[in-house]
């Protein structure tokens, strides 16, 4: 080879390379952190459903629209799993092995996260900020498992616990036939057992299709002063009207599953005085960080403002991203599943998560709100 063909060559290579420095880091910038969420978009939690979703994207949105994290950009890929366990287990191992997702999100439905646990453990992915407080979810320790809101059982037992304390005894307790029910009921049960109290009634109805005519006369005929709903949106709604139908005038209590808009525009006429558990703060109170921060993001994207089921999605979004900081700029599942168990003490914004190998349950946050007669939740 002559000297100004090695030269030529040289200049080539160096080219070359330099094209693919570039073609590489271009790659890098643009690569996507993707996430899916296979949720209940469609049926009876569609409205809470969209809300933890907006609330999700407006955090990352933001983030993404300030250079994303590590330099790439979070892609939520949202699946309508129709609340239906089975689907969920079907969409899910969908997002896993054809969209290669990082982490499942925010799912809705204890019986549908039941349904997921062994595709985690057979495919080592993490699930992050499941929308339920089922405590099969906390005891025994999952180790792909990381939640972020407090559970169904703290909720339920502080809504019997406040019902004693302004001197309702008799309360009647109706209960949706699946996981969830059962795991809501196990906590209020251990509020009476506190207050040395008893359910007046306690009654089971189906997740699908349930007829509440019948169950609400007998609750009328009990005499009860309150009734607490375990049940999704659009079941508790029709249970309420069903109660009211029956002359039931009873104070009716539901937890944070249905602490959204949609279930008040469900509710109609019938919303005002109903009492829902919450397991983040007054969405419009601006003392805690998070809420203030969750208000500015919204106003910069010209929204009014965020509902309770926002802020849940916007916390698990924080602390999802906080997880893919801490992985670097190559995560996969497992290493994204050790940097959120290595996560201590993180401030949310007045609020503070930390997880560990043996500790799983994020916060332990639990509320109390009331819609008033404009259909806006108080504390």
């Amino acid at each position: 080879m002559t000297k100004l063909a090695h030269l030529r060559l040289t200049r080539t290579l160096t080219v070359l390379g330099w094209s693919c420095v570039l073609a590489f880091a271009c790659a890098t910038a643009h690569a996507q952190l993707r996430i899916g969420m296979p949720s209940g978009f469609s049926g009876s939690v569609a409205a809470g459903v969209k809300e933890n979703h907006a609330g999700a994207k407006l955090y990352f949105d933001t983030i993404n629209g300030r250079g994303g994290v590590n330099g790439q950009k979070i892609e939520l890929v949202a699946v309508d799993d129709k609340f239906d366990p089975k689907v969920t287990v079907e969409v899910a191992r969908q997002l896993v092995t054809q969209q290669k997702v990082l982490a499942l999100f925010l799912n809705r439905g204890t019986p549908h996260s039941e349904a997921l646990l062994p595709l985690l453990a057979e495919f080592k992915v993490p699930l992050v900020g499941p929308s339920t407080g089922a405590m099969v979810l906390h005891e025994p320790v999952n180790p792909w498992v990381f939640n972020v809101r407090a559970t169904y059982q703290r909720e339920a037992a502080k809504a019997i616990e406040h019902l004693a304390s302004i001197g309702i005894t008799r309360v009647a307790m109706l209960q949706t036939d699946d996981s969830f029910g059962a795991d809501s009921a196990a906590g209020a049960l251990k509020g009476f057992d506190k207050v040395r109290q008893k359910p007046v009634l306690h009654e089971k109805f189906p997740r699908d299709k349930p007829e509440f005519a019948e169950l609400a006369q007998r609750t009328q005929a009990s005499n009860a002063q309150a009734v607490i709903v375990f049940g999704s949106a659009g079941n508790t709604a029709n249970a309420v009207k069903a109660l009211r139908a029956a002359g039931s005038r009873a104070q009716v209590v539901t937890l944070s599953n249905n602490a959204s808009e949609g279930f008040i525009k469900l509710l109609g006429e019938h919303a005002r005085g109903v009492i829902v558990t919450q397991v983040f703060p007054n969405e419009r109170s601006v003392a805690y960080p998070l809420i203030k921060e969750a208000q500015d993001f919204a106003k910069a994207k010209g929204l009014d403002g965020v509902s309770p089921a926002m802020m849940e999605g916007y916390a698990a979004a924080k602390v999802l991203t906080e997880g893919l900081r801490r992985a670097g700029p190559n995560p996969t599942p497992v290493t994204l599943r050790d940097a959120l168990e290595n996560l201590r003490n993180y401030d949310l914004g007045g609020l503070t998560v930390s997880y560990g190998p043996n500790n799983r349950t994020g916060l332990d946050f639990a509320d109390l709100s009331i819609i008033d007669a404009s259909g806006k939740f108080r504390r």
